[in-house]
């Protein structure tokens, strides 16, 4: 399924697209998810009560190709000049063979900087060479990689982070779905991917499990992952979105409704969901109470952009608030989009 093609069929004709109740279809036999274990949830620290994550994504990293030097040259220029607590990469991390090499090579500019990281596979990173499980273990092995062994559900790189105060105690959870590739149970939609009900049953007890040592609150979190979830579209569809930064595609979401965004909402603790995938949009949407927004595109040219230059998204948490600040930083130094959400809408 070409990439255009896809956006040209499913993503610009919104009112036109079909809803899939996943619940009335028959699914195959998967593995129950089990509770989260204490020792499999890495946790970091507030730093002088500011905690800063950025965000890569979409790098599409070819080793050896003139095309992804500006990708490397992004990728250094904007975490020297934000010096983050966490690098989150929402995945299409690499585009060629040998897939280890490529994935080092890009990940090393994180290492070499003794920069906690964490990756949410995109859709391409399972398609040279590795299956999903083999991508994600290998990035395991690099230094100051977050990211847990597979879990018994879909999709590799599901996880849950949190960052503590000085004494301990769980402040924000930064939670990490894998979106896949393609929807292989509905082969004849031709769709992408899309957060399944065991992905959903694993994020519920985590977030009841971080609840219930908060006193009985919902833990302040964010939500990162590639493929942008079935509400992108419908909120850019309705005249009364709020909506800040730059819209230069359609979302390419799922044609499949899993139900990810009624589990944020029942829930209660997730205040913003952060993707990658749609190349040539980096803006925040407020749909429902909930922020949907894109990292800013960060490869070069082995793949289309249109929004130049590449940047990264980044985060600052402060300690004790559960609201948070977010902007832009372009290669080259500008800065976009400086938002204390929710205050800015």
């Amino acid at each position: 399924m070409k990439r255009r093609d896809f956006i040209r069929t499913a993503a610009i004709a919104v009112p036109a697209i079909a809803t899939v109740n996943v619940s009335a279809t028959p699914k195959r036999k998967v593995t129950e998810p089990q509770q989260p274990k204490e020792d499999e949830i890495p946790s970091l620290s507030f730093r002088n009560g500011k905690f800063k994550i950025l965000q890569l994504t979409d790098t599409h990293f070819i080793g050896g190709d003139a095309r992804s030097q500006r990708a490397l040259d992004n990728v250094a220029e904007v975490l020297d000049a934000e010096k983050p607590d966490l690098v989150i990469h929402t995945g299409d991390i690499i585009f060629a063979k040998p897939a280890r090499e490529n994935l080092t090579q890009i990940l090393s500019l994180i290492t070499e900087r003794h920069i906690p990281f964490a990756v949410a596979l995109g859709n391409h990173d399972e398609e040279f060479g590795l299956t999903r499980t083999e991508v994600l273990e290998h990035i395991r092995q690099m230094p100051g990689c977050l990211n847990t062994a597979v879990k018994p559900m879909h999709g590799a790189s599901n996880d849950a982070i949190t960052i503590n105060s000085a004494d301990g105690k769980k402040q924000w959870a930064l939670y990490l779905f894998d979106t896949g590739n393609k929807a292989k149970e509905f082969p004849e939609l031709k769709s992408y991917d899309y957060i399944h009900a065991d992905q959903l049953d694993w994020y519920r007890q985590t977030s009841r499990k971080f609840k219930a040592e908060n006193q009985g609150s919902p833990l302040p979190s964010l939500a990162f992952m590639h493929i942008p979830i079935m509400e992108y579209l419908e909120g850019l569809s309705n005249s009364r979105r709020q909506i800040r930064g730059n819209l230069g595609e359609n979302p390419c979401s799922p044609i499949i409704n899993s139900g990810v965004f009624v589990a944020i909402r029942e829930e209660g603790d997730i205040k913003a969901i952060s993707c990658g995938h749609d190349h040539d949009d980096d803006y925040v949407m407020k749909w429902h109470g909930l922020y949907m927004m894109y990292g800013r595109y960060s490869g070069g040219d082995t793949v289309y952009n249109n929004l130049k230059p590449n940047g990264a998204r980044i985060f600052e948490l402060t300690e004790g608030n559960s609201s948070f600040k977010t902007w832009i930083r372009l290669k080259g130094g500008r800065i976009e989009q400086t938002l204390t959400l929710p205050d800015e809408f």
